[in-house]
């Protein structure tokens, strides 16, 4: 077994990426503190081809040295909105037709395990602050609430982890779906 070079990858130009199909999904950065975690959900944003990543609240923003460390150049090619207040994104979010899901252990929660995303359904997954998770206006915003399951004594992913693991549950289920 030999691993693929770069030139090998198929990879789109900036350009083919945004005109090609994105998953029906915005990832919402509810004043998330770490510019390296900003960084990573650009990254896994582009993996994924999503179709925005709101920033909100303290979220920092691109151009930034940091979130390139990690982003690796994927701030060029996600689109993404910066909203003074979490609570303006999901407004908008809401007026554009998407359902607001909260990843969060709160609740009356959905375990991703029963998650089955509808068709012709557009999400919009608010990921929350290190600290304080999402936060308490959003979750009343949300249109219900996800919860990754959890076996170790922490109760506790890294919110690139979370990021990664949603998006990854949702992009197999909506493949396997005939979206």
């Amino acid at each position: 077994m030999r691993k693929l070079k770069l030139d090998e990858l198929n990879r789109p130009s900036i350009a083919e990426f945004q005109e090609q199909q994105k998953l029906p999904v915005v990832i919402v950065l509810d004043s998330v503190r770490s510019l390296h975690n900003v960084g990573s959900a650009f990254r896994t944003a582009d993996g994924f081809a999503v179709e925005a990543i709101y920033l909100c609240g303290i979220t920092a923003q691109p151009p930034h040295r940091e979130i390139e460390k990690t982003a690796l150049g994927a701030t060029q090619s996600i689109t993404w909105k910066y909203f003074e207040e979490s609570k303006q994104a999901v407004e908008q979010l809401k007026k554009d037709g998407y359902t607001l899901v909260a990843i969060e252990q709160a609740e009356n929660s959905l375990s991703l395990l029963d998650f089955e995303p509808a068709k012709q359904v557009k999400y919009a997954f608010v990921f929350g602050n290190e600290v304080n998770g999402v936060s308490d206006e959003v979750m009343q915003m949300a249109d219900f609430c996800l919860e990754i399951p959890q076996f170790g004594t922490k109760h506790s992913f890294n919110i690139v982890i979370s990021t990664g693991i949603v998006l990854w549950d949702f992009f197999s289920k909506f493949s396997k779906s005939g979206h």
